[in-house]
């Protein structure tokens, strides 16, 4: 029988009898598909690429080998490197919840925090090193962190570190870790310069796709509507007083972010804000508002669109497009998360066909398109377009008014 049809949840994956004890205290009873694949693998010690889409828990399809791998091997080290803060510490809290009744202890190593802090954290001989690729490098530089004793390096968000322009860096990072060892790579896309990488520093990987790249979650409804850019805050504000739950606004700037949230404060909604404009503190204190319940709703740029683990988002709203399709998948990923339902509502512009042909192509659909036909402050009516038979989604037009 194949790991993917295993019928005894985690406990068909080989994880050890301790660890099964803990996920089960923790309820985490079934295994999701990436999960299912890869945690076998995993734990054999061998290299493994991982395609899944976000929100389908990559953390723990790498997490629960890592800490089970570890306790086998006393002196060793594992090395995650993710692209964002936020990301970080959603992992470090994960590896925490669940390996820190095995003794498990971790540092995290990220950009905007103390460096003192983190000396603290390396004196205590993590066990696991969780980074950004930046201020482990610079740790690196300073020789405050050696990576002589690491084992086990898993790249977390591949696509997203590319994208964000962090190649040299993993590169370098990558040439400092001793062979032989274990690599894991995780990532909702996999671009050529991703497969490059991982054929330069992976031994004969397997490769475990759940879902096509730039698939969505299925429990995501989404629409995207044509307005224009003047008439956005309005819409928004309307699109939120239908919503009486979480809400994530996705904006391009972190000026817009900035802007969008004053704006919604002013009308006296409880909402925070999350880009890199905000210190490490402000971000962590957004956070954990939005989680709380305290802040309805949370304007980011894409520096959060992957590190947001909320499973209640009701509602994901698209300000403005992403300029990379690919993080049209992980904003609308935010919601419809575990098992749960959603839905995504982008903001278009006239002039953005373009981008909205180049997010179906990805997603290998055609979104549900709706035009901004009649406005007034108080009463906005949406008229449904729709497309040609002839050019796929070439072109909008209006339904003719009876």
């Amino acid at each position: 029988m194949t790991p993917a049809t295993a019928p005894d949840g985690f406990a068909g994956l080989g994880i050890a009898p301790k660890l099964l004890t803990i996920l089960q205290r923790l309820h985490f009873s079934t295994p999701t598909p990436i999960q299912q694949r890869a945690i076998p693998i995993a734990a054999s010690g061998k290299d493994i690429i991982g395609v899944a889409q976000t929100g389908t828990g990559k953390t723990l399809a790498f997490g629960l080998p890592v800490i089970q791998c570890l306790a086998k091997m006393p002196g060793v080290q594992a090395l995650i490197v993710l692209p964002t803060r936020e990301l970080t510490q959603q992992v470090d809290e994960t590896l925490q919840q669940v390996g820190t009744q095995v003794g498990l202890r971790t540092a995290m190593i990220i950009g905007g925090e103390s460096m003192h802090l983190q000396l603290q954290r390396l004196r205590r001989k993590p066990h696991v090193i969780i980074a950004t690729p930046g201020r482990l490098l610079d740790h690196m530089k300073q020789k405050t962190i050696t990576l002589q004793a690491v084992k086990i390096v898993v790249l977390d968000e591949a696509d997203r570190m590319f994208d964000m322009g962090f190649a040299p860096q993993l590169h370098q990072i990558l040439k400092h870790v001793p062979t032989p060892h274990q690599t894991m790579l995780f990532s909702a896309t996999m671009p050529a310069p991703i497969v490059q990488l991982a054929t330069s520093y992976m031994e004969l990987p397997l490769r475990v796709e759940v879902a096509p790249a730039g698939t969505t979650a299925a429990g995501v409804e989404q629409e995207m509507i044509i307005v224009q850019k003047t008439d956005k805050a309005t819409v928004v504000e309307k699109l939120l007083r239908e919503c009486s739950g979480r809400v994530l606004v996705f904006s391009r700037t972190k000026h817009g972010a900035k802007r969008i949230c004053a704006s919604l404060r002013d009308s006296g909604y409880k909402v925070a804000e999350i880009h890199s404009n905000r210190s490490l503190a402000q971000r962590r204190a957004a956070m954990a508002g939005f989680k709380t319940g305290k802040h309805q709703i949370l304007v980011a740029t894409d520096i959060a669109a992957r590190g947001i683990d909320v499973t209640d988002i009701a509602l994901v709203i698209n300000y403005d497009l992403p300029d990379n399709p690919e993080d049209y998948v992980h904003r609308i990923g935010r919601t419809g998360r575990a098992g749960k339902t959603g839905k995504a509502i982008s903001l278009a512009t006239p002039d953005q066909r373009v981008d909205i042909r180049r997010i179906e192509r990805l997603i290998q659909r055609n979104l549900p398109l709706t035009k901004l036909t009649e406005f007034a402050p108080e009463k906005i009516v949406y008229k449904s377009s729709q497309r040609r038979r002839r050019g796929g989604s070439g072109g909008f037009h209006q339904r003719r008014r009876r």
